[in-house]
């Protein structure tokens, strides 16, 4: 249940290309989130890349460490607070989470808003399924 294992990881170049291409997104400070339910099936309902930019982050020290915390923060709380909301029968969710901080935020700041990330994502797509 607490796990990220490696088909939850979107590293497909072509999933990449679509979700960046045709993907929705919005902006949750200090996260930027695309996404896109594409028909195929999968063992996982969602593949997530996490990414923080070379341009803001110069040291590789500090991506990495803001990656482990926004990775960590997603492997404990996807089960019910991000898979038990998915709508069924919508495929695939490629999902990206872009961090567009300025600042290295602690776990517990970035943890809560990811969260609130999870919550807003819901609000988007949970109006499109009861007009259809």
């Amino acid at each position: 249940m607490y796990t990220f294992r490696k088909e939850e990881r979107l590293c497909s170049r072509k999933h990449l290309d679509l979700l960046f291409k045709n993907g929705s997104s919005f902006l949750l400070y200090p996260f930027r989130v695309s996404y896109l339910f594409i028909d195929e099936t999968a063992d996982v309902q969602a593949q997530v890349v996490i990414n923080v930019p070379k341009k803001r982050y110069k040291r590789a020290v500090d991506r990495n460490l803001l990656k482990r915390r926004i990775r960590e923060a997603y492997r404990l709380n996807k089960q019910e607070k991000f898979y038990s909301q998915l709508p069924a029968g919508k495929g695939l969710l490629l999902f990206s989470i872009q961090f567009v901080g300025k600042e290295k935020y602690d776990f517990e700041f970035i943890q809560k808003k990811l969260i609130a990330t999870f919550k807003r994502f819901q609000n988007l797509i949970q109006p499109n399924e009861s007009h259809q």
